[in-house]
Formats: structure tokens, sequence, C-alpha cells
């Protein structure tokens, strides 16, 4: 036999030159770039992380798309000041890893940067141990803080792995098993990295014994002390400096600032050496109780009422008001078909036949029956793309003969593909139904809306204080205007005319006219104005006015009650916690709404969409919401501006996809079979809902049955606007700006009163051209503004206009 030999051979290079990799962070210049560059970054995701808190909520439907498609298409917008790149990865840190507990992340890293530049510290493992487990422990104890989170919250406090912890932690030892595990692990943590603070709790815990006090001629120059730590009353002050024993001198060291935190407590150093002599006693001060001075730091915002008195009740001016009954309401239900089993079947075989015919095999296939539409979830076999049964809807709804087919491929959180099938036979929600579910009865949200039922035939209800604003779009005749009623309906079931006010603006002036004989109790209107229900282009600008004022006005009584929002400020109220003489009163809820808004976009532009997106960004604190309708969801009508501030939408049936993805940022709604049909977004989720039918009738009985109760003396009066509704300027011609004959010129010879043209010629800015076209409306040459059309030139030559400056100088 001949024996198998292995030769081994030996890796003759140097130990440089085979790891040159760990020899790189060995060489200083290379781990300094690594530095500044890891402190860069750091900074840049301080910023994503910072603006995703404020603008994370706006940036959710542009974060669920593809990495490929977020990044390369260029038409995609972010708020987040980082970019797409910055918003993606705070949503994936934050969101998909450790929540808030991630901003110590950015610790570590400037951590790491810091040491990289050559800052070592003696206690970087230590600092970095701690920071590690500090964000494992803030993530579960924050998943399991907020567990339940609301659905339409676009953050997710303890992060992923914080809710699968605490959720695993919660099975295995119960929610007191899971908190007592928390508590244990930050008492270690902070026992460990922390070593004084076990001996501060130790301490803290042994019951404090006041030492008794020696009389002043029986102590002795021979009283031993601790050689570490002594225990001086005052009296013993004076004779510190004495010998104490041949061998050890005791010296004290006071606080010169007298801010010693135990004014009975001096650190005694002994050191070796000879007797101290004729060391004089510190001068003792005597302290007086009436020189003590007690100051107080009172809240002059806080009031203290008269402690016998009940608490304020905002519904006491109309005590007798009762809110309306259902027995206003018709049941719509009667005479309602119900989907057969016949239907479910049948529709069930033509969805596998269609699939098979494109070799999609299913394994299984389950029904939800709704009012107006049927759910068939399918679990399609392995190995089957998604995408493939999405592009399949025109084929689906040929086979089933049916319009309105929707795919949702897949549903969330349920591993299935959602295949939607109107009924042949629809079912009407009654409105009634709707308000006399016990989901809405028993609501304690500020602010319920019951909008209709969901495909599991659910009551959809929702908190407008949450929501805080609606944008409502849908073609003439699918349920937009019905869809208005309910929310209105739902509201005056729910409120007292205490607690909530109404502003409405109809520019057709017929679809919200029936709520104008509830004025003296809803309604919130301007001073000395006749009609409750606004109309006019002119009104709705002063409006939008006076409700930036109100808003402005709420805010500074907010901070000076130092009440964060609406809620919190009305409790403190109703305890008599505010002084009525310091201008404080109760806040009720104010709802403007809007129908048609299109209109109002197309005759005044800028000087609508512009109070509005203001008060949507602010108002949501103060008790201030708005909706808006329109019936052309078009981009020019429905404007990014509008849409960032606006971040629930309800979309009825649209007439093009474009239109879907202008109210929803997703293609849908032009799949919706009318009638109501109807879909809600807020957040990333997007549910179906059948809107309650309630029919003018019903909004009239309802609209009398308050008008008949008592009400108060006038409407709620809106702040007054300084200029009125006429739009009048305060503009002084004798500072006329520099510019302002070139301008008059200009705009008399071109014959058309343009700022932005003014602008343009004269190359100044828009707010100084802005200036001067007010100027020259005070002088007469242009007529006022008429939204986004250009002014109407008084003038007709340049004749008249030379005799005009010449008056004028």
């Amino acid at each position: 036999m001949v024996a198998n030999t292995r030769k081994t051979v030996r890796n003759t290079k140097p130990a440089k030159e085979r790891k040159p990799f760990l020899a790189a962070f060995r060489d200083q210049r290379f781990s300094f770039i690594l530095g500044i560059l890891l402190l860069a970054f750091t900074f840049y995701l301080t910023i994503a992380f910072i603006s995703f808190i404020f603008s994370g909520d706006a940036d959710q439907s542009k974060l669920e798309l593809k990495w490929s498609e977020l990044v390369f298409k260029s038409d995609i917008k972010v708020e987040n000041k980082a970019g797409k790149t910055g918003a993606f990865l705070a949503d994936v840190i934050i969101n998909q890893a450790f929540g808030v507990a991630s901003f110590i992340f950015i610790y570590i890293l400037g951590l790491i940067g810091f040491r990289l530049i050559g800052r070592k510290r003696d206690t970087f493992y230590r600092n970095f141990t701690f920071a590690v487990l500090s964000i494992i422990w803030l993530s579960v104890m924050l998943g399991y803080i907020f567990m339940k989170t609301d659905g339409g919250s676009f953050i997710y406090l303890g992060g992923k792995y914080g809710f699968v912890a605490a959720i695993w932690l919660n099975s295995l030892v119960g929610k007191i098993g899971t908190l007592l595990i928390l508590l244990a692990m930050a008492f270690v943590t902070v026992g460990v990295f922390f070593k004084s603070s076990i001996p501060w709790m130790i301490e803290k815990m042994k019951p404090r014994e006041k030492p008794a006090k020696k009389p002043k001629d029986e102590r002795h120059e021979d009283e031993e002390f601790d050689e570490e730590e002594s225990v001086l009353q005052p009296e013993y002050i004076a004779p510190i400096s004495k010998v104490i024993d041949n061998e050890d001198v005791v010296k004290a060291i006071f606080d010169p600032d007298g801010e010693s935190d135990d004014h009975e407590h001096v650190r005694m150093e002994v050191d070796k050496g000879e007797p101290l002599v004729d060391h004089p006693a510190p001068v003792e001060a005597e302290v007086h109780h009436d020189d003590l001075l007690e100051i107080e730091n009172p809240d002059e915002e806080e009031f203290v009422g008269d402690s016998t008195l009940p608490d304020y009740d905002p519904t006491l001016e109309l005590s007798s008001f009762k809110l309306p009954v259902l027995d206003l309401l018709d049941d719509h239900h009667h005479g309602n078909a119900e989907v057969s089993n016949e239907e479910l079947i049948s529709n069930k075989n033509k969805i596998v036949e269609t699939l098979r015919h494109y070799k999609i095999e299913i394994t299984k296939i389950r029904a939800t029956i709704g009012p107006t539409i049927t759910l068939y979830e399918i679990i399609p076999a392995p190995g089957i793309r998604i995408a493939k049964i999405k592009n399949l809807e025109d084929d689906i709804a040929l086979s089933l003969s049916a319009l309105g087919i929707r795919i949702i491929a897949p549903i969330p959180g349920r591993g299935t593909i959602g295949i939607e099938v109107p009924n042949q036979n629809p079912e009407v929600v009654s409105m009634k139904s709707i308000l006399g579910s016990k989901k809405f009865v028993e609501s304690t949200a500020e602010l319920p809306v019951a909008l209709g039922k969901t495909i599991s035939n659910e009551t959809y209800m929702f908190d407008l204080v949450k929501m805080p604003h609606i944008l409502v779009a849908g073609a003439t005749g699918q349920g937009k205007s019905v869809g208005l009623n309910v929310i209105i309906a739902s509201l005056l079931y729910k409120k007292h005319p205490s607690e909530l006010k109404f502003v409405f603006v109809d520019p057709k002036k017929v679809e919200l006219n029936l709520y104008s004989v509830i004025e003296k109790h809803y309604l919130a209107k301007l001073p000395d104005e006749d009609e409750p229900i606004i109309t006019d282009i002119q009104k709705v600008k002063a409006t939008l006015a006076s409700l930036t004022v109100e808003m402005d006005t709420r805010y500074d009584l907010l901070k000076k009650a130092h009440a964060r929002n609406v809620k919190e400020y009305n409790e403190k109220f109703i305890k008599r916690r505010l002084n009525p003489e310091k201008g404080h009163r109760y806040l009720p809820y104010i709802v403007v709404i809007i129908d048609e808004f299109a209109d109002l976009i197309m005759t005044a532009g800028k000087e609508i969409e512009l109070p509005i997106a203001r008060i949507a960004q602010l108002a949501r604190a103060v008790g201030i919401h708005m909706i808006i309708a329109t019936q052309r969801p078009s981009i020019n009508i429905i404007t990014g501006v509008i849409k960032a501030n606006f971040p629930a939408r309800i979309a009825f049936k649209v007439a093009s996809m474009i239109d879907s993805r202008t109210i929803l940022d997703t293609p849908g709604a032009n799949q919706l079979i009318g009638k109501g049909d109807m879909l809600i977004s807020s957040g990333s989720a997007v549910t179906r809902v059948q809107c309650a039918f309630l029919d003018t009738p019903e909004v009239e009985n309802i609209c009398k049955y308050i008008a008949d109760q008592r009400g108060f003396p006038t409407a709620f009066l809106l702040p007054e606007v300084e200029g009125g509704e006429e739009g009048v300027l305060d503009t002084d011609l004798t500072e006329k700006d520099e510019l302002f004959d070139d301008a008059a010129r200009l705009v008399v010879l071109n014959q058309m009163g343009s700022t932005s043209m003014i602008q343009r010629k004269l190359a100044i800015g828009y707010n100084r051209a802005g200036r001067i076209m007010d100027q020259l409306e005070v002088a007469g040459i242009v007529g006022p503004s008429e939204g986004s059309k250009a002014r109407q030139v008084l003038l007709q030559d340049e004749y008249a206009l030379e005799q005009l400056l010449n008056t004028l100088r």
C-alpha cells in the first residue's frame, strides 16, 4: 500500500499582508476620515429622525412604495428634511426596529465617530454597553406600554422589535410578570453602571436617628471622631481646630458658598502631623425664624375660585335642551334583499374558473358579505405571484358580469388576496341603524362621526378630533352631499349646542341651506351678518380671516392656561381653575364645512387656499376642524398644500384613476359602484365603507326638532376682522413706492392688473409688487381683487393716468 501523504503548505505572507482590512483601521488617517464620515452620517440621521416625528404622517403613503420606485421617480416628493433616503431610514430604524429609543442609536454612532477621530475616553466601552442596553430596554418598555396603539398613528413608539418582544413576554409570564422583569432589568442596569446608586438607596432606606445634643459644658476635648466621616452639630464647629489626638489632626472642610446638601454633615479629613494650636474659632451666626423668607411663584393664570361652588356647566344656559331622537329618522331596511347562497357559490365558481384559465390555482376561498359588496378572500397556491392576480381585474369582472371589481393584493395583516364583488341586490344602510348602534351610543369620543358600515357589517366610526381635517371628493350624484349630511347628523346627535358650533360655506346656496333654522343653536357667523349660511365669496374670505383670528386668540388662551389642547383647557375652566375676568371662557369645538371647494378655488384662488391651509396646519389643538368637499378632484383644485394638511380623505366614486390618485394617492375610487360606496383613507390604511343613507326629509326633521327648542339669543359670533368683508385697504398714498408711477403706466399700457406682471417686468419681489398693487387700487387705477383673475384696469389711456398721477403728486 502506498500511504497518502498530505503536504502542509504554510502561508508565507506576513501578517500585515494577510489582514490589510484590519491594518487599515490602525492607520490614524483612515480612522480619522472614517470618523468624520460617521459623524456626518450621524448628523444627517438626526435631521431625518427629528423631521420624521413631525412629517412622518404625511410621508407614509410614499414610504409604502417599492424602494426602487421611491428612489428613481423624481416626481415623488417627501416632507422629510433629509429627503427620501432620510425618510426611508427613519421609518425603517424607528418603526421597524426600536421605536423612539432609536434616538439612542444616534448617540452610539456619535460615540464611535468621536473615538475614531482620536477622542478616546476610558469610559467608551461602559457608555457603549449602557447605550445598547438602554435601546433594548426602552424599546420593550414602550412596546409594553403602548401595546394597543391608535390605528391612525404613523409611529410605533416601541418599534417592531419592542412590540414583538413585549407580546412574547406577555405570553410567557403575563403582563405583571413582564412589568416586573422590565423593572428588575432597569434596577440591575442602574446598579451595575452607577456604582453609587445602590449605597445611595441603602442609605435612603435607613431610618434617620437624630443624635442627642450634649450640654456645652459637658463636652471634652478628647472626643473621638470617625476617621472617614463625622456628623457635627453646629455647636461643634468652634472647637474643631483644637487638638484631638497627639498624632491625628482633624481638618474641617466647609462649603464656602453655603450650598452643602446637608448642613449637619461636615466631611473630616485626618492627616498625620503635628498638633495645631491658636486657631481662632469661626464666628457663629444666629438664625432667627423671622429671618426665613418664604418665596412663592404662583401661576398667574391659575385661578382658585370658591371651593363651595360646583363645577362650571357649559350646558346650563340651555339645560332643557334635548338631543335629537332616533324616531326622527326612517328605517330604510324594509325590502332589502340579502345575498343568496346561489349567488355566493356562483361567484366563487366563476372566480376559481377564471383564475384556472390563467393557470392560477388557489388553496382556499371564503366570503364576507357586506351591505353592497361581498369580499372573497383567496389563498393562492405556493409560487403564484400576486401581481399576476392583480392584473386580472377586468377578466374577473367580465366573467362575473359585474362592475366595480376591486382586487386587494394582499389584504394587510391577513395574508390573503381580496376580491370585492358588488352584490346583485345591494342593501341600503339606514342612518337610524348607525346612530342606534351600540358602538355609537357608547362612544366616548370628543367628536364622534358614524359614517356607515364596513364590508364585515360593522359600524364605521372615527373621532374628528383625531382626524383632524377631512377632504371629501366624488363625482356628481355619487353620495357626497349625503355623506356631509351624515357627518353633520352624527355630531348633532352627540353634542350639546354649547359644545359644538358649525360654520357652513355653500357656494351652490342649496345644499346646506336646510341647517339655517338651527342658527341660534349650532351655527357660528360674523357679527351683523344676516345669512347664517355663507354663500358670497367675499364673505367667505372674511369668515376665513375671522377663523384665523379666533384660532390665534385661542392659542393665546391655551398658552396662558398652560394647556396643550382645547380639551385640557376646558377641563381647567370647568374646574374653575381659570379666571373669566382675565378673558378665559369655555371654548366650543368649531367644525367648518365647505361644500364645492372647487368653485371657491376657481373664483378666489390663493386668497381661499392659503387661510384654509393655515387653519388646517394649526387649528387642531384649539378645537377648529375643517371638512371640505369637491366634485372635481383635479390637481389644480386639490393642490399639494391642501393634501399635505388634510391627512384624512373620503373618496366616493370618481371618473378616472387619475382623480382617485389625486384624492387618495392610490387607485380604487374609480372602481366603486356609486350610491354611497366610498373609500376612507386615514394614514396608510384604506377602508371601504357603504355610507349610510340620510334623506332630505330626515334632515328637515332633525333641524325642526332642534329649532323648536329654546336657543341662544344669537348665533355664536366670530371675531370681527379689520377691513371688513369688502377688503378695504389701509394703504397710505402719501408714502407711495418709488416704482408706483412705473407700475401704473405698465398696468394701463397692458390693460391688465396683474401682480405677477409687475413683479416680472420691474424685477422686484412678490410682496413689494403686492403692496404696489394695493396702492394702485386705493388710487383708483385698478379694481378690487378677483381671486386668481387679473384685476380690472379702471383707466383706459395714458392721458387719464398722467392727469391722475399729477393730482396725486
